[in-house]
């Protein structure tokens, strides 16, 4: 299926577009999303044959009422009563047609677009996951949840009304033109004599509507990522004093968002008076030149009155259509950005053939690695590093070492710039991502809950674990006795994000998760760095229980809870500069000896 947002045989990588209207602009190749959207309908193809079907129907009942109205009324001029009754009956069951053909279309057509929708929102929310984390350091959420959100329902009206909306009034023009040219040939050319007239009108307005209406999209966008973030940042900004930034900035960008969509209001109040106009110029001419064949004796009055009608309708399906164009050009412009969404390929992926380790033994080594967050800005320099399998090791250094980073490498969250790490002797970058992440427990500095139950988020570990297994890993990980004075217990519900628990407390629920996972190698990311004093002691407490029977690697914020770990790696500048354990780091004086000590005089860690 050709790609309508990128060359053929290519897909994105890294940060979406975000340039200006006119970039954008020269993606949207209308056939092309319509093609690509096409290719959703596997599933609900049969539900769009139907509504087509009801579409005709309603399309073609309506365009015989005129008819029926000419019949009915040239009858009552002739006083045929008979004739008058069939024609009442015939525009009854033309009536109760168009109800039947209309619940048919609308009722298969809507089954049509929320198949097509469950079905993109699904292969948008599964990209997302498989995406790598360099993707979302590039790219902000609110813009991610617009194009999710905003971008999908806005194609949910093309596909459940707009459609609908084109398709019956072309069938319905078409209908219209062939009927009254063969009613009056004549006739029928002088009442188009305005449509030239209104064929340009259209085309220079839709130049200008089409960047006004992607532009629009663009601004709802950056409302989203700014509320996105200030929502997220509300504490921060409370404890800061700068609600009245906040408010200024969103000021800022919701005034955008208003100008953008008073432009598209603007444009798209232009063309309904234009239309109007140009139908009524219509109107006018049939009813002079057709009121005076009336009156010469050469056309029936009902004919008449038909035409008439017909030209009322004719105005309205280019009226709409016209006015559909607005919508159908914003649907368009979401749908470029939900397929250069789709099309983004991960930075990460399973090369073919890839390993699968179903147990892994906990060695892990680092082959001159270097690495770089972003191109040409190394943080990590030709590093060699081995940890055995079952050793505890921690990693020291001071803010903006690569401790962290080591951490992110080892789970392949992102690739080495040169180099290889290896797992029990097996290139990471050739095992499956699935299979790999199983062996790694991950405990990060700003520990994340899922909204649910502590049992379901402790599970999330290992989800076909049972209660009893849930309650050993909370023991491990000294969580239980905490877990257990709450009011529910285990049926305690974390809140959005875990916002219901302090810090310490999902920080604890973060090790059980990590220990009923059952991880060859256990990572804890500085882990102590935001946690009380008595919620560290549990954790140092337990730290030979957590670690007994496999590698554990503890990236150190706080000296003070690494002095009895097997070794110490520190890390200045992206290189090991010292190894070795407390008592022998501390007999070299070296950078690890001047950060312990910094720390003992002043009572405060070393970050």
């Amino acid at each position: 299926m050709a790609s309508n947002i990128t060359p053929p045989g290519q897909r994105l990588r890294g940060a979406l577009d975000s340039g200006d209207a006119d970039e954008i602009l020269g993606k949207v190749n209308d056939l092309g999303i319509i093609r690509r959207v096409v290719g959703y309908l596997t599933d609900v193809k049969w539900h769009l044959v139907i509504g087509a079907v009801g579409i005709i129907l309603r399309t073609a009942s309506n365009l015989i009422t005129p008819l029926l109205v000419a019949m009915a009324t040239n009858r009552i001029v002739d006083k045929n009563i008979d004739g008058l009754t069939i024609a009442v009956f015939l525009y009854l069951g033309v009536l109760v047609l168009q109800w039947v053909a209309q619940y048919l279309e609308t009722l298969h057509l809507s089954y049509t677009a929320q198949g097509i929708l469950f079905k993109m929102r699904t292969t948008m929310f599964s990209h997302l996951h498989d995406m790598s984390l360099s993707f979302f350091d590039h790219n902000k959420i609110g813009k991610l949840m617009s194009r999710v959100q905003n971008d999908v329902d806005q194609l949910q009206m093309l596909v459940s009304q707009d459609i609908i909306m084109v398709g019956v009034n072309s069938i319905t023009l078409i209908g219209i033109l062939v009927i009254m040219l063969t009613m009056n040939w004549q006739l029928a050319l002088l009442s188009l004599s305005t449509l030239p007239v209104l064929v340009i009108i259209v085309i220079i307005w839709q130049k200008h509507a089409r960047k006004a209406f992607i532009l629009a999209r663009k601004a709802i966008a950056m409302v989203n990522d700014n509320l996105q973030e200030s929502i997220s940042g509300v504490r921060v900004t409370q404890n800061l004093s700068r609600e009245k930034e906040n408010v200024k900035q969103f000021d800022a960008v919701n005034k955008a968002n208003l100008d953008a969509n008073k432009k598209s209001a603007l444009l798209q109040g232009l063309i309904n008076p234009l239309t109007q106009i140009l139908t009524d110029g219509s109107y006018v001419i049939v009813l002079i030149f057709g009121g005076f064949q009336v009156l010469d004796g050469t056309m029936p009055v009902g004919f008449l009155l038909a035409f008439l009608l017909y030209i009322q309708r004719i105005g309205q399906p280019i009226q709409q259509l016209a006015t559909m164009y607005t919508e159908i050009q914003r649907a368009m412009a979401s749908g470029a950005r939900i397929f250069e969404l789709i099309d983004v390929q991960p930075e990460i992926e399973d090369v073919p053939g890839a390993k699968t380790i179903v147990e892994a033994k906990g060695e892990v080594e680092f082959k001159n690695v270097c690495f770089g967050y972003d191109v040409g800005s190394e943080i990590i320099h030709s590093m060699n590093l081995k940890i055995k399998a079952g050793e505890m090791v921690a990693i020291a250094g001071r803010t903006g070492a690569g401790k962290s980073s080591i951490a992110s490498l080892i789970n392949r969250f992102y690739e080495v710039t040169s180099g290889e790490i290896l797992l029990d002797g097996n290139n990471i970058s050739l095992i499956t991502q699935d299979s790999l992440r199983r062996q790694i427990g991950f405990v990060p500095q700003d520990p994340f809950l899922f909204s649910g139950t502590i049992e379901e988020n402790i599970k999330d570990g290992k989800l076909d674990a049972g209660h009893d297994e849930v309650i050993n890993a909370a023991k491990i990980a000294g969580a239980h006795d905490i877990i257990s004075r709450m009011e529910k217990g285990y049926e305690t519900m974390v809140g959005e994000r875990g916002g219901s628990l302090s810090p310490g407390q999902r920080q604890l629920v973060c090790l059980a998760r990590a220990i009923l996972a059952d991880p060859a190698i256990l990572i804890l990311d500085e882990a102590t760095a935001n946690i009380d004093t008595n919620t560290e002691r549990i954790i140092q407490q337990s730290l030979y229980k957590i670690a007994k029977g496999r590698t554990c690697i503890i990236i150190a914020h706080r000296l003070s809870t690494i002095t009895n770990v097997d070794r110490i790696i520190v890390l200045d500048h992206g290189n090991i500069v010292e190894t070795g354990n407390h008592r022998e780091l501390m007999a070299k004086k070296g950078l690890y000896y001047n950060m312990f000590e910094t720390l003992s005089r002043t009572g405060e860690d070393e970050e």
